[in-house]
């Protein structure tokens, strides 16, 4: 997959989902939705994230914020 900057994609190793920030050497640097410390992922093992998937992390960091658990 060629993930372009700003998009969400998934680590299929893992399945999380982060935010692409972008490419280095042969990886792929993903950051997760709200922040945080950056991963990188062969290009092998991204695939776009879906709408629902998207939604769904989105939905779940604003609740987490809500609730005081993140910043």
């Amino acid at each position: 997959m060629s993930a372009a900057v700003g998009s969400y994609a998934v680590d299929i190793r893992t399945g999380r989902l982060g935010t692409v920030m972008g490419h280095v050497g042969p990886y792929v640097q993903l950051r997760p939705i709200g922040g945080g410390r950056e991963w990188d992922c062969v290009p092998d093992a991204v695939r776009e994230a879906t709408a629902a998937e998207r939604l769904s992390a989105v939905t779940a960091y604003v609740n987490a914020r809500s609730r005081g658990e993140v910043s």
